[in-house]
């Protein structure tokens, strides 16, 4: 009887130790597993931001390499001489203007690009200048040697046409015009708004190309006429895009997204290969990290339940009966039997 109890007794101990046993193992099992996941999604985010930030950087390198300067501006100012004999003439020679066409030290013309060059002249309407009729206007690049690369002379005149040849003037306003105008902006004047002024734009080259061999670097401008009254001047260089060049100039974003994703696909497709390739060099084992990880589990939860076991034998060994005790017991038995015979 207390060999039973106690059998009994011991075998819900070995089951609850064997339920323990196996639900840390599939605790460990899960924890390794969630580890490893998250190992592999750290690992690919990085990877994924790394391609996308060099995707980002080629189509930057690429966007500023190729696309030259979509717009150029720079003040003119005119010299001349004033110091001559004739009192007839105020000017002595036509105003002349040399302006530099490089920036941070670079030419502002890339080579096989055209180019739209203009003139913009601000003169104040005054009597001189509706007299003066027309007036010439000649431009000349040159070269770092010196040499003479494009030359254009052209009359002043608006509105402009594609013709080689532009006359120029100002605006004719009859005098009762003027006086209605006068009347109507006399605060704007009066307080320096505005003033009695017009905008001349004089298209200097239509569709310029600089010359790869002696690209230039400064330009002339002379106004042939010593007449000519100008409040200030500005010169415009507008770049003419075609193909390529005006999609990313006129669509930025979507040539953007365009670019930046086909780099990504590019060089993901190159990754994913080069992986591929590593891979079949390097021949996967079977008994890789994971079973190895399982084998070492199975053999510690072996040797758990041997514990167990052991354990457990242990705590019935005093309450098993050998067959010592047997014949210990026997003549007990034996005595009590015969006392109460007697009795």
């Amino acid at each position: 009887m207390d060999q039973e109890s106690s059998s009994r007794t011991g075998e819900p101990t070995v089951l609850i130790g064997q339920a323990l046993l196996r639900l840390r193992d599939a605790v460990a099992m899960i924890s390794a597993r969630v580890q490893q996941r998250a190992v592999r999604g750290f690992v690919l985010f990085l990877v994924i931001s790394l391609i996308l930030t060099l995707a980002a950087f080629l189509y930057g390198g690429f966007y500023y390499s190729y696309m030259p300067v979509a717009s150029f501006s720079s003040p003119v100012h005119y010299y001349y001489r004033s110091d001559c004999e004739s009192p007839n003439s105020f000017l002595c020679t036509y105003p002349v203007a040399n302006i530099s066409l490089m920036k941070n030290k670079k030419p502002v013309l890339s080579l096989g690009q055209p180019y739209q060059i203009s003139l913009a002249l601000e003169m104040p309407e005054s009597l001189t200048n509706q007299e003066l009729g027309m007036f010439m206007i000649r431009t000349t690049c040159f070269s770092q040697a010196g040499g003479q690369v494009a030359s254009s002379a052209r009359d002043a005149r608006q509105p402009l046409s594609s013709s080689s040849t532009r006359f120029s003037m100002l605006r004719y306003r009859s005098e009762l015009l003027k006086t209605f105008r006068t009347l109507l902006f006399l605060p704007a004047f009066l307080t320096g708004v505005t003033e009695q002024k017009q905008v001349l734009e004089v298209e200097l080259f239509s569709d310029y190309t600089d010359d790869p061999y002696a690209p230039s670097v400064t330009a002339v401008i002379e106004i042939l006429s010593t007449r000519v009254q100008i409040y200030s001047s500005e010169l415009y260089v507008h770049a003419h895009f075609t193909g390529i060049r005006y999609l990313l100039f006129y669509f930025p974003v979507i040539s953007a997204l365009v670019g930046v994703s086909s780099n990504f696909i590019f060089l993901s497709v190159l990754f994913i290969l080069s992986y591929l390739s590593s891979t079949q060099q390097t021949p996967l084992r079977t008994d890789g990290p994971e079973s190895e990880r399982e084998k070492n589990m199975n053999n510690n939860q072996q040797e758990d339940e041997k514990d167990v076991a052991a354990g457990t034998a242990e705590l019935l060994e005093p309450l098993q009966v050998t067959p010592t005790n047997q014949s210990w017991k026997r003549p007990d038995c034996t005595v009590a039997t015969a006392q109460s015979s007697r009795t």
